[in-house]
């Protein structure tokens, strides 16, 4: 090819339009892809995030979807002071700033107590020891009922009215009572033989005598 020949395609008008065309169409590409994620992330787009602790599961999700935010209950945790399906925790925080579409993660309180295994208490340990452990795993301890026994030693366990022993499941907000003996021990039952007869023996008439045998 010669030098005029190589000039003269450089030169070309349709050369030249198909490089236009393709920076146009490049242009034009990035442009789109800048919008769409714009659009994608809600770039520049701020939402405050409301507080829904202490609300009802249902007000809590209505509040955030008026918010454009979407409610996810991740987690449930227990208080008796508080109502069941409350919202315990939100992750974000109130007074947050995301973007809409933003999930939202809530724990709330649960509709059931827990229940754990009894402790093996009855007949092992004193009233104190036993209290300690029932407060340390959450139980209610109502008042106590005594019993014949030594004083202050555990003797049984109740549950809503029922005997319950250990390793069986009871709900932490039950009430637990404690059979525990009041240092009194029943007197064993005396029997007076002096008016009976024993069995076997007969008691001699007052006025008989004795029979007794001459050897002589």
């Amino acid at each position: 090819m010669t030098g005029k020949e190589f000039k003269e395609k450089i030169l070309s008008p349709i050369l030249w339009g198909n490089l236009l065309v393709m920076a146009l169409v490049t242009v034009l590409l990035a442009i789109g892809v800048w919008i769409g994620l714009g659009k994608y992330t809600h770039h520049g787009e701020e939402i405050i995030v409301p507080s829904v602790e202490g609300r009802l599961i249902g007000d809590a999700e209505y509040t955030l979807e008026m918010e454009d935010l979407v409610a996810v209950v991740v987690d449930s945790t227990y208080d008796r002071s508080r109502p069941s399906g409350a919202v315990m925790v939100q992750l974000p925080k109130a007074g947050s700033k995301v973007k809409s579409g933003r999930e939202i993660y809530l724990t709330i309180n649960s509709r059931e107590s827990p229940t754990v295994s009894l402790p093996d208490i009855a007949d092992n340990c004193s009233l104190r020891e036993a209290q300690d452990r029932l407060r340390q795993l959450g139980f209610r301890l109502g008042p106590v009922q005594y019993t014949s026994g030594d004083k202050d030693w555990v003797y049984g366990v109740r549950c809503q009215g029922r005997s319950v022993m250990a390793g069986q499941r009871v709900p932490t907000d039950a009430v637990i009572t404690l059979i525990v003996g009041s240092g009194v021990v029943e007197d064993e039952e005396i029997f007076d033989y002096d008016d009976e007869e024993i069995e076997g023996e007969e008691t001699p008439e007052p006025d008989e005598q004795p029979e007794t045998f001459d050897y002589d």
